[in-house]
């Protein structure tokens, strides 16, 4: 019998358990955009910190959370992030609310006749998030295989508890109240970098 695979087991357990896992994510406090204004042609790139609020043409985009990959994995970079409008009449409606990736800059849903917006990185990350793993779920309960009981109108229509929380995102293009004040507001017909002249930084 061999010695070399009973010698190179108690190794690849180690090399196993010092990779990352690969649902490990790295946290980044900045998101990086590219905007386009479709009218002039004109892309320029922007810098959001998370949970802070910027102004580009119309569009107040507002980056939630920005995640990366560590170097050893296959790269993979996403954001969640809403999406306003601001009307003329200085309405706002909540026109995106959702993931976007770096990676397919397609696969985002902001819809917008003169501007769009895209994730191109996020930044500036150190802390490693270690997802847990999911145990091996057990097998359903008997009541769990049975075929589902057809549900009662009377059950659907049920209003909920008193003082339960309904969480609901509003859908697309309804008015929604402005979050907070854009620290920076960039338009892309301006000269001087895409920069607000009459008072954005």
């Amino acid at each position: 019998m061999s010695k070399v695979p009973a010698l190179a087991a108690p190794a690849l357990v180690a090399l196993l358990a010092a990779a990352p896992a690969q649902a490990d994510r790295i946290r980044n406090p900045t998101a990086v955009f590219a905007g386009l204004d479709k009218i002039t042609g004109r892309i320029i790139s922007f810098e959001v910190a998370i949970d802070e609020t910027v102004q580009f043409g119309a569009l107040q985009i507002t980056p939630r959370v920005c995640w990366t990959r560590p170097p050893t994995e296959t790269p993979q970079t996403d954001a969640f992030t809403e999406v306003d409008e601001v009307t003329f009449n200085n309405e706002y409606r909540r026109i995106f609310t959702g993931w976007m990736y770096a990676a397919s800059p397609g696969l985002h849903g902001v819809e917008h006749p003169i501007y769009d917006v895209w994730l191109t990185d996020c930044k500036g990350g150190t802390e490693l998030v270690v997802d847990p793993k999911e145990p091996e779920a057990p097998p359903p309960p008997e009541e769990a295989r049975r075929p589902p009981r057809t549900p009662n109108p009377r059950d659907v229509n049920q209003s909920p508890a008193p003082g339960q929380r309904i969480d609901v995102e509003p859908p697309r293009g309804v008015p929604v109240q402005p979050r907070q004040t854009p620290s920076q507001r960039f338009f892309p017909t301006n000269p001087a970098q895409g920069r607000d002249p009459t008072g954005g930084n």
